[in-house]
């Protein structure tokens, strides 16, 4: 099955038929939750029914597909960049359990009224203090499961990026579980998904 999805990210195919099902291709290179999985995921947090916080939601390529997975379930997807919400907004017209916030994430309490409980935080920011702003969100929405993409060039430019991930797992490990950690390279370079539990 790897090399018709090889193909069909070549082709640059969205959707396509296999032994007669329907699916949609997740190209890892454009989303690091696929990257994740390809890289080793052990266990998937995101069934049927989950309720899901995504911060950094962009244009909702990664969360479409979560929208897939989670049928009943609900993305809250918080989005600081006017322009890349305009893009997620479309996309929530034509899901229901999609709701797009235009927020700073960073300030929780800007939003909190908006989000009903989560069972899970997913975050994707590219800032400096991005650990600080997943930790809030965390204690925040008290949820028991989280994921963090990790962009170690946009914490430390300089430092090595294996001593940022270090780091950072150091500062959540002072309140929270650290269950796995996948480095996501050749697909997102510098890049590691780590996976939080209370």
């Amino acid at each position: 099955m790897e090399e018709i999805f090889e193909g069909v990210f070549k082709k640059g195919k969205q959707l396509f038929t296999h032994d007669g099902k329907k699916y949609r291709a997740w190209n890892p290179y454009r989303s690091k939750m696929a990257a994740a999985i390809l890289k080793g995921l052990k266990e998937m947090w995101i069934g049927k029914k989950t309720r899901i916080l995504y911060l950094g939601v962009a244009n909702g390529t990664t969360a479409s597909h979560m929208a897939d997975i989670a049928k009943d379930g609900m993305i809250y997807g918080v989005e600081i960049s006017f322009k890349a919400m305009k893009d997620f907004v479309e996309l929530c017209k034509k899901r229901d359990n999609l709701i797009p916030i235009l927020a700073d994430a960073s300030k929780p309490d800007s939003y909190a009224a908006m989000v009903e409980s989560v069972d899970l935080l997913y975050q994707d920011i590219s800032q400096k203090n991005q650990v600080e702003i997943f930790l809030k969100n965390m204690e925040k929405f008290d949820v028991e499961k989280a994921i963090i993409m990790v962009k170690a060039r946009s914490i430390d430019v300089v430092m090595e990026p294996k001593k940022v991930f270090k780091m950072v797992r150091e500062e959540i490990e002072k309140k929270h579980k650290v269950k796995q950690i996948i480095k996501l390279d050749p697909y997102a370079r510098d890049h590691a998904a780590i996976f939080v539990e209370r």
